[in-house]
């Protein structure tokens, strides 16, 4: 017998033997962890992935779709614009109006949210019902949405008001949809807290690693949009910030989780 071959079989062996052990080991520990992670909370999951969010803002416990139709907009509307205000007024369709100002409309450099709630006082139809949403820097156009109950009406062309800005920054002229005859349809179930509705976005994938949720809103997404019949869901609008230069709009059904929507705004 070669005891110096037998001797090398032995140690090969054993290297095997141990390199194998160690990969079970190995294999057995990131099990574990996966496990451990699996197991974790989504607070512990959220603080591991570095993601943060602002306050949770309260929402009723159960809420109800709510129905409404188009306003059509009478020979009376145009005329009492036209004469009242001096604006130039035309009808796109029955239920959507363009009208323009003879003299534009200057905005201040400050408190400017308060000088449009005025403007839109005493300028336009139903202005109690709008509350500004938002602008667009490319298309230098204000976004104005209907509100029910005091939460927005999102993204819906037939309830919202389109200020047009001029190269200057004044207003000059604006599109508008009315939803009337606004009214809860059936009966009210429950709605899903916001943090549900982060952990749904959480699990597909649309809430990544070091993001900030910077806004957090109920309010109503349309789930039926006919020519004159509306049908809206209660959504929660959550606003996420990638990074300093990109936000993501989602709206997220408040009733099931699932996601309705989501856009990309540029932050210039």
């Amino acid at each position: 017998m070669d005891w110096r071959k037998t001797k090398t079989i032995f140690i090969l062996t054993f290297l095997v033997l141990n390199i194998f052990l160690g990969a079970k080991i190995l294999d057995k520990r990131e099990k574990s962890q996966l496990e451990l992670l699996a197991e974790a909370s989504t607070e512990e999951k959220f603080e591991v992935d570095e993601i943060t969010y602002a306050d949770l803002p309260k929402a009723p416990s159960k809420e109800s779709y709510i129905s409404g139709s188009s306003y059509v907009f009478t020979d009376d509307d145009v005329k009492k614009l036209m004469e009242e205000k001096g604006q130039e007024v035309k009808r796109i369709d029955e239920t959507t109006i363009h009208a323009e100002w003879k003299e534009p409309i200057a905005l201040p450099e400050t408190n400017m949210t308060s000088k449009l709630h005025t403007i839109f006082q005493d300028q336009i139809l139903f202005a109690d019902q709008y509350k500004f949403w938002g602008f667009n820097p490319v298309s230098n156009t204000l976004y104005f949405f209907q509100q029910y109950d005091g939460k927005h009406i999102y993204s819906n062309s037939s309830g919202m008001v389109t200020v047009q800005l001029n190269e200057l920054g004044e207003i000059v002229a604006y599109m508008q949809t009315y939803i009337t005859d606004l009214e809860e349809m059936d009966v009210e179930q429950d709605v899903i807290s916001v943090f549900n509705a982060l952990e749904n976005l959480y699990n597909s994938g649309d809430l990544r690693s070091r993001s900030h949720v910077s806004h957090m809103e109920l309010g109503y997404y349309t789930l039926l949009d006919n020519t004159n019949s509306h049908v809206l869901i209660p959504t929660w609008h959550i606003v996420i910030n990638e990074n300093k230069n990109l936000e993501q709009d989602f709206f997220v059904n408040a009733f099931e989780g699932s996601i309705i929507k989501k856009d990309n705004r540029t932050l210039e």
